[in-house]
């Protein structure tokens, strides 16, 4: 057994405090807390040190790892106190955030002990921290005596959208990041509580289902990095769980034919210097880039239907005018993926805002028939949408959607041809073109919602 397995094991095992929340009450973060202070204070060496130590902690002769995970997992404690002007986190979101964190990196290293291949490593975190995070909500909610089996997809849903979380950043983070990670996925699995507490069990099933298999799917055709399958996964299990079945179709529509489109005689794109890096696997911020309106949207879509309160100016429309948002962000995703993939295939291709000729690859250049395939990217997209996303009437949803895709994918030609490279990056490049679909949906659809 490696130091790496057994320290793992025991930042697993200091996880387990959380175990006690419910019957210490007020105190719920006192273990950890005294954690903190014997890490910083009391163990300078011997067996716990050793144990627990990292790198830089023996140079400093302080268990600086172990005091950080502590008092993160402390001051989430705190926040589950039941204070006059704020609502409490709930003992099974604090068990949550503390266990996928713990349990998932033992059980990455678990994995280490046999290989070191990427893709696996990341299996083993999710396995084990969705494992330990749903197990560690249900004993919670025993010991505080609430603990009902209908509340089960809910602790399996938190439970995997933390640990996703938790691996997302932990593949872009440092170890020593730790206490950072705990924190991020405390507060968004909070959020997430509030929102999925009547969710059916099977949409549960299925969501989690569906994006795991994107997940493998993307990964074993290389059409993303591990960082990228896992921004893909999390955006597949929140769009089916938080907006539904046709808010997850639009979403793979993007994902599965602009992958396929990016691999379409990948070669001569190559050649002709306008191929995707990467062999076309794309990373977290090139999903990002693409699809974080996406994911916007969909959270506020469903935090506006089950948070706003329904006298509020606009209260009724807003998710479904959000909804737009989502269809729109994902029509200009499209657009400007097939305009730019099947565009660059072609000669004489004009920079969009002079219309003079230039070489192929160059940012903000466009052809006749990468427009023509951006118009029916958007068009799809827009199909897809008018049709499972209870937008309303079809056919204004279908014309909104495609418009807002076109409009993206206009955006972002003019911005590749204007500050790309000097300025922005490609990725803020892609979020701004998305947020311009977005936009752009929001405001066609009000005079039909």
């Amino acid at each position: 057994m490696t130091h790496r397995l057994r320290r793992a094991g025991a930042f697993a095992a200091v996880g387990t405090l959380v175990l006690a929340a419910p019957v210490l009450g007020p105190a719920a973060a006192a273990p950890f807390a005294a954690v903190a202070v014997l890490a910083v204070f009391v163990i300078e060496d011997g067996f716990l040190f050793e144990l627990f130590a990292r790198p830089g902690d023996r140079e400093d002769r302080r268990l600086n790892g172990l005091a950080g995970f502590a008092l993160a997992a402390a001051g989430l404690g705190v926040l589950t106190v039941d204070f006059p002007s704020a609502p409490p986190m709930p003992d099974t979101v604090f068990a949550a955030a503390v266990l996928t964190l713990a349990f998932g990196n033992l059980g990455r290293e678990l994995v280490r002990e046999r290989t070191t291949d990427e893709f696996a490593l990341v299996v083993g975190f999710v396995t084990a921290g969705t494992l330990a995070g749903s197990a560690g909500q249900a004993f919670v909610a025993a010991v505080a005596g609430e603990f009902a089996v209908r509340a089960v997809p809910e602790f399996a849903f938190l439970a995997a959208v933390g640990t996703l979380v938790a691996a997302l950043l932990r593949s872009i983070l440092f170890g020593r990041d730790d206490p950072l990670v705990m924190i991020s996925v405390g507060f968004l699995l909070w959020l997430f509580h509030v929102l999925t507490g009547t969710v059916p069990a099977s949409l549960v099933a299925v969501g989690l289902g569906l994006a795991v298999a994107l997940g493998w799917v993307s990964y074993a055709l290389d059409a993303a990095s591990v960082p990228g399958m896992l921004t893909g996964v999390l955006l597949a299990a929140l769009s089916v769980v938080l907006g539904g079945y046709g808010w997850f179709a639009v979403l793979i529509s993007f994902f599965s034919v602009g992958a396929l489109a990016t691999k379409y005689r990948y070669e001569e794109k190559r050649a002709r210097g306008v191929a995707e890096e990467n062999d076309g696997a794309r990373g977290t911020g090139n999903v990002l880039g693409n699809a974080a309106v996406a994911l916007f949207a969909v959270v506020g879509s469903a935090a506006a239907d089950r948070l706003l309160d329904p006298t509020l100016p606009l209260a009724d429309v807003a998710p479904t005018l959000l909804a737009f948002a989502f269809a729109g962000s994902v029509a200009a995703a499209m657009a400007d993926t097939l305009s730019s993939e099947f565009g660059g295939l072609y000669d004489d291709p004009r920079l969009v805002t002079t219309f003079e000729r230039v070489e192929p690859g160059t940012d903000g250049a466009i052809t006749w028939q990468g427009e023509v395939a951006g118009l029916a990217g958007a068009a799809l997209v827009g199909g897809i949408a008018a049709s499972l996303m209870s937008l309303g009437d079809p056919l204004p949803a279908l014309v909104v959607v495609t418009l807002a895709g076109v409009v993206g994918m206009t955006v972002d030609s003019v911005l590749g041809a204007t500050v790309e490279g000097e300025s922005l990056t490609n990725q803020t490049v892609n979020f701004l073109a998305t947020l311009a679909g977005g936009l752009a949906g929001v405001a066609l659809a009000v005079p039909f919602v």
